[in-house]
């Protein structure tokens, strides 16, 4: 994480003895839309924010078999107000082809979705409770 200097500041500064968070580092043009490419170029590492979406591990207690709700009201209490280096990810309850159409519409990269009341799972047992999309590129 020391590639990231915002982020490890940010999650040191966490009141938790330990977490284990779900999220993504992100880089952003100045439109505010989230960057892959800046992130891979690594020009803007003392810039790049985590965007966090879940809890799975807080203060020694393992919450990979905690409802999603649960992990995200949980995360959101560590976290709390967005900061220089970590931030909430949004959360939408719109069916997935709302969600879908607006994330083109704005020019997002990609979106995850995972399914309300779901237990974590790994990335190799992910089969029908989380999807990750990618726009295609005629709408990157």
């Amino acid at each position: 994480m020391s590639g990231f200097p915002l982020i490890a500041q940010a999650v040191g500064a966490l009141k938790a003895r330990s977490c284990l968070i779900g999220g993504e580092a992100i880089a952003f043009e100045d439109d505010g839309l989230a960057s892959f490419e800046l992130l891979r170029r690594r020009r803007h590492d003392r810039e790049v924010a985590l965007c966090a979406f879940d809890l799975l591990e807080l203060d020694g207690r393992d919450l990979r078999s905690t409802p999603l709700e649960d992990r995200k009201r949980a995360l959101a209490r560590l976290v709390g107000k967005p900061r220089p280096g970590i931030m909430l990810n949004a959360t939408f309850e719109e069916s997935g082809d709302i969600v879908f159409k607006h994330a083109c519409a704005l020019g997002c990269e990609g979106i995850v979705s995972k399914r309300l009341g779901s237990r974590y799972r790994s990335v190799h047992c992910m089969a029908n409770s989380a999807v990750a999309w990618r726009a295609p590129q005629s709408h990157i």
